[in-house]
């Protein structure tokens, strides 16, 4: 068949896409977007939204649908050709942004429509676009000179292949480590269901025996079940070490110079731009306008938690102490720890709940909530076209019986996809002379597989699958008809966790608790002692959590804020700097958590990683109005959906956020939530 990549479809062919293909497809897509732009600019010199924006964005669009499943199948699974393909493209990318973004031409004919008399005629989504661009010229250089403008585009290549590169270094330490362990007494403590999965991890690989590995399901079984303190603290190890100059494989995977050279160059690129600090130049996209600003909302926020995460870790200590005899408690026994903790306690097991919420309840269940919320029916279409097995496919209609998106559903952990979870977009809303571009998204998570029985969900991972989901109701209920600001495009960062961090809280509430659980054997009833354990224990060892948070967000923030060319990264010296200011916890030297840090140094969270506790005092904030009026209250529901959900990104986040609440967001519902009294 013809290359599939160039292929008008609306969605994208997987099974027949090959790692051949992918460059000559991304090359003339670029080529076509170059002599668009070339096009639209010699047409003419009155420049409007018809002849200039909309075909540039329609060829783009094109770009962005051939890039996405390639994109996504390098995520998802990953092998050596499509990687060098992936990789291959990833220079041809950034030179094709880079170049318009420095396209002085272009610049002129966008300052054009700006400062015309038809500006004002404009929809707010167009004319959002059009200031949104005006803004990305100015930080892609347009303002540099020549030699300039150069070192720019040399920066950007760079930073690109080097994010790529962390992420392969990460995911190969990551598959590299295993354990197979043959006497079944090792793994005294595990749940059935972790042994099960175990032993079907072995059969896979043609051993005897049960395999571990650090997957997270296999990593977050041992760590929080296992009896054996050695396989605890070996394990711990392997995965706090990963793509490091430490551990197991020392040297192999080593990601310290790729951050290093990271953070020098993003140092460099600000410092053309004109600002002080790569922190400064994240901000230029965020709600939050100065460092100080996010530096004194974090330590605000850690001084307000520091006394229970302290108090957490000191009863934790004398927990294990005085029930277990462990007089130096430890990274790889302070989970193991927590669950005897919490069972001690509250009575209740992780492994007893995660009975009640097997993914056959969970997922309609999960679709029922936004049933009442928003008046939505989702369905699930059988004939599609996918890159695994496991993956299923869903179709959205509001209340009126339109169609608003579809998504893919991938939920379980195996060899060569990437760990964690996320949202991506495959296609973007838009509206054309064809009609309405419906969106489409990918959800992602890395879940225990099922075997004999259904996949039983941890209430931890039924929060991760509704975070997830949120986000992608942002990117395919928006009614906005323009690329550059529907769904999550061009939503400030700091304020993009607003829906997905906002769709958890449901997982807390009996009302929507009733809808999505059942036991996985009887269908009886979650009961409600159960439930009143869980919602005991909802804030268990909370602050330790806050105070976690707030030190990825701190480093992060303080690493690229304080980058001295003189003095080099200092990434371990920063982190040990935040730890003694706020963390309770102190893990071992060897640790390096930083090499496995993906959020910065592969993905979009680069200074930003504050976003999720920004974010959830939107959220908290959000959903203390539906606690006001009810948790299914239709009216809020559509207040909800009208003000942040379908507007996207055409407005400033905050103007939406008040048009929804009537007011600014407080913190106070986050620290209730989070049981930290201010």
């Amino acid at each position: 068949m013809d290359n599939p990549l160039l292929l008008d479809n609306k969605l994208p062919l997987f099974s027949h896409i090959q790692p051949e293909q992918i460059e000559p497809a991304m090359r003339q897509l670029l080529a076509e977007a170059r002599q668009t732009v070339a096009d639209c600019l010699a047409a003419t010199t009155d420049y409007t939204w018809d002849n200039l924006v909309e075909p540039i964005a329609h060829a783009e669009d094109r770009i962005s649908k051939a890039w996405s499943p390639v994109s996504h199948m390098n995520a998802v699974v990953s092998n050596d050709n499509l990687r060098a393909a992936y990789n291959a493209c990833l220079p041809l990318l950034s030179e094709y942004t880079t170049e318009m973004g420095q396209n002085e031409a272009l610049y002129r004919a966008y300052r054009h429509i700006a400062d015309s008399d038809a500006f004002a005629s404009l929809e707010q989504a167009q004319q959002k676009i059009i200031n949104n661009a005006l803004r990305d010229f100015t930080l892609s250089g347009i303002a540099l000179d020549a030699g300039k403008k150069q070192r720019y585009k040399e920066i950007s290549l760079e930073l690109s292949n080097l994010a790529s590169k962390f992420e392969e270094n990460l995911l190969d330490a990551t598959q590299a480590w295993s354990k197979l362990i043959r006497d079944e007494s090792e793994l005294a403590g595990l749940p059935e269901s972790a042994l099960a999965q175990a032993r079907q991890a072995a059969e896979q690989e043609g051993l005897d025996g049960w395999l571990i590995t650090l997957q997270f399901p296999s990593y977050w079984a041992v760590m929080t079940y296992a009896d054996d303190r050695k396989l605890r603290r070996e394990h711990y190890t392997a995965f706090a070490t990963r793509a490091s100059d430490q551990g197991p494989y020392a040297g192999r995977w080593d990601n310290s110079a790729i951050m290093a050279r990271t953070l020098a160059l993003r140092h460099e690129k600000a410092r053309l731009l004109g600002f002080n600090n790569y922190a400064e130049l994240s901000l230029a996209t965020k709600m939050a306008s100065r460092p100080e600003d996010v530096i004194g909302f974090l330590e605000d926020l850690a001084e307000k938690s520091w006394r229970q995460g302290r108090k957490d870790w000191y009863e934790l200590c004398e927990f294990a102490k005085k029930n277990h005899g462990i007089g130096d408690l430890q990274s790889w026994d302070a989970s193991y720890y927590a669950e005897k903790m919490r069972q001690h306690t509250y009575q209740v097991s992780q492994e007893e709940v995660r009975a009640y919420f097997p993914i056959t309840r969970v997922l309609p269940g999960l679709f029922a909530i936004v049933e009442r919320l928003y008046g939505l029916h989702i369905t699930e279409i059988s004939d599609f076209d996918t890159w695994h097995p496991d993956v299923r496919f869903f179709q959205i209609h509001d209340r009126s019986g339109h169609i608003r998106g579809q998504f893919y559903l991938d939920l379980y952990a195996r060899a060569k996809k990437r760990g964690g979870a996320w949202m991506d977009d495959c296609v973007g809303r838009k509206r054309s002379k064809d009609g309405i571009q419906i969106p489409v998204a990918y959800l992602t998570c890395n879940f225990t597989p099922p075997g004999a029985n259904p996949a039983l969900l941890s209430h931890d991972e039924v929060t991760t699958l509704f975070h997830e989901f949120g986000h992608g109701l942002h990117h395919l209920l928006t009614q906005v008809d323009h690329l550059g600001v529907s769904g999550i495009n061009g939503v400030e960062w700091d304020a993009v966790e607003l829906p997905s961090q906002f769709m958890e809280n449901w997982c807390w509430e009996q009302d929507a608790l009733s809808l999505m659980s059942g036991h996985f054997e009887t269908g009886a009833p979650l009961p409600d002692d159960l439930f009143s354990k869980m919602r005991a224990a909802k804030n268990f060892q909370a602050g330790m959590v806050m105070l976690r948070q707030l030190e990825f967000s701190l480093f992060d923030f303080r690493l690229h804020r304080d980058y001295d060319p003189d003095k080099g990264a200092r990434i371990d010296e920063i982190l040990a700097h935040v730890r003694k200011q706020i963390a309770v916890v102190k893990p071992p030297q060897s640790s390096r958590f930083a090499h496995s840090f993906a959020h910065i140094f592969a993905g979009g969270y680069a200074a930003g990683y504050y976003s999720y506790k920004w974010a959830e005092v939107l959220s908290s904030d959000a959903f203390s109005l539906f606690e006001e009026n009810g948790i299914f209250d239709r009216d809020t529901g559509d207040a909800f959906l009208s003000h942040i959900l379908e507007l996207g990104g055409s407005h400033d986040a905050m103007a939406l956020f008040v048009a929804f609440r009537g007011r600014k967001p407080t913190i106070e519902a986050l620290l209730r939530h989070s049981g930290i009294g201010a």
